[in-house]
Order: C-alpha cells, then structure tokens, then sequence
C-alpha cells in the first residue's frame, strides 16, 4: 500500500494511511471509541458532531449498514479512523457497506494506522484537535498549522447544528399518559422508541424553544437529550431548564442533559482528560449498589461531591449524587430530592451496548405519573 492520506494530531504526531470513504480532509476534536461492535450506532449518533472518531476494535465494516441501526438521519463524525476495514459486509441485515455510506455522506476517513498506538497519545496527553489530510506535498508543519488554527471543543456551542430544525412527534405507544417536550440537542432514535413504549406522545422540540413553547403542548414532563459541544456554552439550556423546575414539571436528562442539569442547579462542568466513549462502561448505582455496565458517550461532566447531600447552589433544595463512574469517580448521575428531577450521564437506551440501564425510562415514567397524581 503506498500512502495517500496522513493523521496529524495537535502534539505533533502523525500516521499516513490509505483513504477511506470520501476524498478530502477534515479537522475535528480527536476521540476514541472502545466499543467492539456497533459502529453504525456511533457514526450515526449526534453527538459526535465535530469530532474524529478513533474506533479501537481492529476490524470495521464486517456486518455493512442496515435500515435498523441508524440513530438519526445521517453520518455526523467529522472524520473517522480505523485499522482494518473489511473487504466485504456479511450479515443478513446489511443492505450497503459502510465504505459506501462514508463516501455519500462525504465522511473523510483513513484506514491503515495504528490505532492502538493513537488511542495511546490521546490517553496520555488527552482529546485533543486532528486533521485528516490527502498526502499531497505539504509538510507536517503545514498540516500542524492547519490543525492548530481550528477552534477547540471547548466553548463550542453544537445544538444548533444537530437539532431538529421543526418539531414533531412519535406517537406514544398503547395507553398514552399525556406529552413529553423533548428538546433535541442531538437526540437518538432508540432513545424516542423508549419513551414512546412507556406511554409518552413524545413531542421532539427544537433546541431554540423557550419556556413558553414548552408549556404550550401541556407536558407531563420534559426530557433534554444527549449531544454535542460544551455545556458552558449552553446558557440559554440551562435558564430554559431553571423555569422547568420552578414550575415543578418532572425533567429526565441524560448526557448533556445530566451536564445540563448540573449547571441548572448550580454545579459547575469541566471537560475530561479523554472522555468516556464506548459501550462497557461500569457506573455504580449508589441507593441499589448495583453496578451497571452502560453506553457512553460525553467529553464533559458535573463537578459535584459524590458523598451525601448537597445543597443546589442556585436554590433548587437539596440534591444528590445517583451514579458514579468506577474507572475514574465521575459523576454520572444526578438527582433533585426535593424537585422532580433527575439525571444520568450514560445512555440508557445503549445502541449499541449492554440493556442494564433501561430501567431509568420506567422510573422517569413512575415519576411523571406520582407526580400527576400529585398534583
């Protein structure tokens, strides 16, 4: 194989590769994904808008792309890497190959690299900006400078760019229990199917809503999606967030929705090392000791004390840590004990991944129904 495309990362180091998918180069924040199989999942999950994937599983491609995996309408990595893309999909299911759908949906890749020596540096020296170049005669400096002029994660605010541009809604499915505002801030197709199958007549809002729009459909709860970019510059989220617990809706947010309501309350976020990014995570659930291993995806989390109660800086009562990361004491969940709000860092609808977290869907409808007999 001769060379045709180069991997520059912000440090300096660089992998020449062959081209895979289409032709072209694109800059984003560098990642890597441990997961060993769902890749369709991971290309087609908003919140990876912006970054170029690393997938730390040797071999891509093997089951192709089908019509039943895709979370949302398109491909949103910025650029994506692999070792060893397979020469031909086998699966019952697959209807194209992935190289296929990289090419239309103008993805630039390269294959051919070390992976595991890339996923090295980023666990070293932490998510940092790449590029994905065409080896055309330009020098590693050249390619260097290209890189460090691209803006950074952080401060980036992503909504906008993700989110459905016009709402509409997901049927629920039997006996409805009334409408759920959903704000997609890069929301995912199973996580609708789930709320959908509990009852909800789900209500996909766009990100640019206010309070006022919310209260227009008469929710029974709201429910702030996962996504993209910095939580530090989602203020507007946040106020919007504020006004649903002062009028005491129930709220369910997971990922940037569990960002998002740790800076509602008053917590501050901050961006990780490398992220958490694949589908075998452990997270200990605090009230059951249970430990559950769940999907992730996220490059920020809540600075909050893991032990005991907390009081909500911005005055919402008293609040407490739910879940917390064994690998490295990350908060990841949150919970309002005297609001009816909750929150969970991972993605309980896990595709792809382990099913040990769908339960939260069943206790976000339990609350949503406690609180309408409530009321």
């Amino acid at each position: 194989m001769i060379p045709n495309t180069t991997l520059v990362l912000e440090d300096g180091s660089r992998f020449d590769g062959a081209s895979y998918g289409a032709i072209g180069e694109r800059i984003g924040e560098i990642v890597f994904q441990t997961g060993m199989s769902g890749y369709q999942e991971t290309l087609t999950d908003p919140s990876y808008a912006g970054q170029i994937v690393v997938q730390t599983a040797p071999h891509i491609g093997n089951t192709g792309m089908n019509s039943e995996d895709e979370e949302s309408s398109r491909i949103w990595v910025e650029g994506y890497v692999v070792r060893d893309p397979a020469r031909r999909a086998s699966n019952f299911r697959s209807v194209r190959s992935l190289d296929d759908d990289l090419v239309a949906g103008a993805v630039v890749g390269i294959a051919g690299v070390d992976t595991r020596a890339i996923t090295r540096i980023i666990r070293e020296v932490g998510a940092m900006r790449a590029g994905i170049f065409p080896i055309d005669g330009r020098t590693t400096e050249q390619y260097l400078a290209l890189v460090a002029a691209a803006p950074e994660m952080s401060g980036l605010n992503l909504s906008a760019e993700v989110s459905v541009k016009r709402k509409y809604v997901v049927p629920a499915i039997g006996v409805s229990i009334g409408a759920l505002a959903v704000l997609d801030l890069g929301v995912k197709n199973a996580t609708l199917g789930h709320l959908a199958a509990r009852g909800f007549e789900v209500h996909v809002l766009p990100q640019s809503v206010t309070l006022d729009d919310i209260l227009a459909i008469n929710p029974v709860g709201v429910f702030y999606s996962n996504g993209p970019g910095d939580p530090s510059a989602s203020e507007r989220h946040v106020e919007l967030l504020r006004g649903v617990l002062d009028k005491g809706i129930p709220f369910f947010g997971i990922c940037f929705g569990n960002q998002l309501l740790g800076r509602a309350l008053g917590f501050d976020t901050y961006k990780l090392k490398y992220g958490h990014r694949g589908i075998n995570q452990p997270v200990l659930d605090k009230k059951t000791g249970r430990i559950e291993i769940t999907a992730h995806n996220h490059g920020f989390a809540v600075n909050a004390h893991t032990d005991g109660v907390i009081d909500s800086p911005a005055g919402f009562g008293r609040v407490e840590v739910s879940h917390v990361g064994l690998n490295d004491d990350c908060v990841e969940g949150l919970r309002a004990l005297d609001r009816p709000a909750f929150s969970v860092q991972y993605h309980p609808e896990a595709t792809a991944g382990p099913h040990d977290s769908t339960y939260l869907f069943d206790q976000f409808r339990d609350l949503v129904v406690a609180n309408r007999g409530a009321a």
